[in-house]
């Protein structure tokens, strides 16, 4: 037994409630090392002496590259719980236990691994609409005016709205908010019966606040909105009409950084040290240098955009009233919340509070890029950008450069970092405003294209389609990826110039989106089911999963190849020693 491969952390996502009076323990081994791993619990304080233990039996419910992962739920009567496991392999019997592994247990319950008491504050709690939403992510400057009439140039790099010229100023007082292709809130109201067609049933925003640039992340005023989006009643008609439709509305917060055209930070070039809200700002020079690179901590060294003092008790209740404001003004229902790993987290408790306490049911998402586990522990966050999802399907999907195998087994490694009630909700997207369009990524390959997206529908995790991607937007560049809305292909007219070779995948993916999120809505299984893999064949590129909730057990089949497979007999039968009963729903799902 490779006991240097074991691992398990008691209070982790190794060992959580789902309920009071529900655990899930797990436990992770060498891949293919273990033959039966038995869960031993009890009352930690019962009265008994010695304490009565219940066994169940554990299933490997996943593999990743190294490792095999045990599971079991246990609906326990206790509220104080500890416990060990009994592991075997071909060899040995060990247990092991809050001091490593022994032969037999000699000690008592109070070494045993413990869940101290199952307090219900301290269960991850998410609002229950948050796995069953389907996100369309939108760049308002690039998705529709009140007229739709963004259009392309011929070349479809450089972008030009009607009646506008590229980086149209609109003067305020004494500062400038620029845009760049002119999109609305008004805009995006007219596309609310387009977004409802297409199943969507959340919209997230990129930042709408008055800021200087037109993709709005150099915040000027935090309460107003940027008036070449419109206005705030704007917003308020916007949240009303798309809750009206069942949708809802997620803004973006930009809190690591301001515009330097902040008030704050305007005081601060004026005055240095003098201003009394010198503090405001993170590691500032007595005099302020406002050039390139500048003398200041600042967003990835932007002049423009100088960092907060978030640890400063002024800026944290002036950012939590931002967040306050905004739901009692408008009424949304959730925040995305931008550089988040770069913030102290005591700030982001702070307002996780403010806003609950405000919005019991708001969602908030953090964009951190890599592992977020100290951030999803219930104190801050309830999601966060999924960007190992979108490398991995980049990767297979795209680039072809894993195997089957290979990829289930790193989507696995993903799932089981989170415990199962926050992977439910990671917010899993293809591409996004900061990375190439997918379309990019499959070297313009349609068909790799759909089956990526096909999987997002599938997947475990709440999928996000940036705007666009239904209608083969590409681009590896910021101004391509931004690129204007195609209305016209989204309307279903194919564009003349476009290469025979395409002509079976030419108008758009508007229908197959449908069809898909149309068979999320309708299984809970693939919205909070469990993910099981079921077959991997590197060879034909077959690729199988199952989501199972309860009653609803759906099996998910894609073939990735480039050429039709047939199932031989021999892989039926392997299916059916699974208990999967076979049909075929386009070669790709069965629902049964």
């Amino acid at each position: 037994m490779e006991k240097e491969a074991i691992l398990h952390i008691p209070l982790s996502q190794f060992a959580f409630a789902e309920r009071e009076d529900r655990l899930v323990i797990r436990l992770r081994c060498k891949k293919n090392d273990l033959k039966r791993c038995v869960l031993l619990w009890g009352d930690r304080v019962a009265i008994e002496e010695p304490m009565p233990v219940q066994q169940n039996e554990m299933e490997c419910v996943a593999s990743d590259m190294l490792y095999d992962y045990y599971e079991i739920k246990i609906h326990s009567p206790f509220t104080r719980v500890c416990y060990y496991f009994r592991l075997e392999d071909e060899i040995e019997s060990l247990y092991y236990y809050g001091r490593g592994f022994t032969t037999q247990i000699s000690c008592g319950r109070a070494e045993y691994f413990q869940f101290p008491y199952i307090r219900r504050e301290d269960i991850v709690n998410i609002p229950e609409w948050a796995e069953d939403i389907v996100m369309y992510h939108i760049f308002p400057d690039s998705f529709a005016n009140e007229r739709q009439e963004l259009r392309m140039k011929q070349n479809k790099k450089v972008l030009l709205p009607d009646g506008r010229y590229d980086a149209e100023k609109k003067k305020l007082p004494d500062r400038i908010c620029r845009n760049h292709l002119g999109g609305t809130l008004q805009g995006i109201i007219k596309t609310l019966d387009y977004l409802t067609g297409l199943g969507i049933n959340c919209i997230y925003l990129n930042p709408i606040f008055e800021a200087a640039s037109y993709h709005k992340y150099d915040t000027i005023d935090y309460f107003e909105v940027d008036p070449c989006f419109g206005t705030k009643e704007d917003l308020k008609e916007l949240v009303q009409q798309s809750h009206e439709r069942g949708i809802r509305v997620i803004l973006d917060g930009v809190f690591n950084h301001c515009g330097a055209d902040f008030f704050a930070f305007r005081d601060v070039r004026e005055k240095g040290r003098a201003s009394r809200y010198y503090d405001w700002f993170y590691h500032l020079e007595d005099t302020i240098q406002y050039a390139d690179p500048p003398n200041y901590e600042a967003f990835a060294y932007v002049k423009e955009m100088p960092k907060l003092n978030t640890g400063n008790p002024e800026v944290a209740d002036y950012l939590c009233n931002v967040g306050i404001y905004w739901i009692k003004e408008a009424d949304i229902d959730g925040w995305r919340l931008d550089v988040a790993n770069e913030i102290n987290h005591e700030f982001w408790r702070t307002f996780r509070h403010a806003v609950r306490k405000v919005k019991q049911d708001i969602f908030l998402i953090g964009e951190i890029w890599e592992e977020a586990g100290v951030w999803l522990q219930g104190d801050q966050f309830d999601s966060t950008m999924n960007y190992t999802f979108s490398y991995l399907c980049r990767d297979f999907f795209g680039r072809g450069e894993l195997s089957v195998s290979s990829f289930d087994a790193q989507m696995q490694h993903m799932i089981y970092r989170y415990p199962e009630q926050v992977s439910l909700v990671q917010m899993n997207f293809l591409d996004s405003h900061d990375i190439p369009r997918f379309l990019s990524c499959c070297n313009g390959e349609r068909k790799r294209m759909e089956l990526a997206f096909f999987y997002l529908f599938m997947g475990v995790g709440v999928p996000s389609v940036f705007y666009g991607d239904e209608v083969y937007i590409d681009g590896t560049e910021e101004s391509e990826y931004r690129a204007a809305m195609d209305w016209q292909r989204a309307s279903g007219q194919s564009d003349e110039t476009e290469p025979q070779s395409l002509l079976p995948y030419q108008d758009n993916l508007i229908g197959k989106f449908k069809e898909w999120i149309a068979l999320r809505r309708e299984h809970l299984a693939l919205r909070r089911g469990n993910y099981r893999t079921i077959y991997c064949n590197d060879v034909t590129g077959v690729y199988a999963f199952s989501r199972c909730y309860e009653e609803d057990r759906v099996l998910v089949v894609l073939n990735t190849g480039p050429d039709k497979v047939e199932l031989t007999s021999a892989e039926i039968q392997e299916l059916q020693e699974k208990n999967i009963e076979l049909s075929s729903y386009e070669g790709r799902l069965v629902a049964f």
